[in-house]
């Protein structure tokens, strides 16, 4: 599994990959996150490994934000959001799975900032 440190580094500016020299930036309202493992299979609380194929179309999932757009408001890197998962595209970036996500398909977020902001869109 690669290393995602130089793109969890580059917060709010450019990702830079070394192997191609070009930098990604997200655009508009679009976050890069990586999701959590739950993504994956998982165990009930009985023990009954529940594979990734399942039905859960009601299920939220847990991603870390890793990177966002110029006119995302409320969430910032670093940041642990709650979307669906079939919100999301799905990208690969240096051998690395991530999700790019408009900001409006995030339900909640857990942040350890202590201040919120508003979530209205005009």
């Amino acid at each position: 599994m690669a290393d995602p440190a130089p793109i969890r580094a580059a917060a709010r500016g450019t990702v830079h990959d070394d192997e191609s020299k070009q930098s990604i930036r997200m655009a508009a309202d679009r976050l890069l996150v990586q999701p959590s493992v739950e993504l994956g299979e998982r165990k009930s609380r009985a023990g009954i490994l529940i594979p990734a194929t399942a039905d859960v179309h009601r299920r939220l999932v847990w991603a870390e934000v890793i990177q966002v757009g110029p006119t995302v408001r409320n969430v910032e890197a670093g940041d642990h959001v709650l979307f669906a998962p079939d919100a999301g595209f799905e990208v690969e970036i240096r051998a690395e799975e991530y999700l790019i996500l408009r900001e409006r398909d995030v339900h909640a977020m857990a942040s350890e900032r202590a201040t919120g902001q508003t979530g209205l869109y005009l």
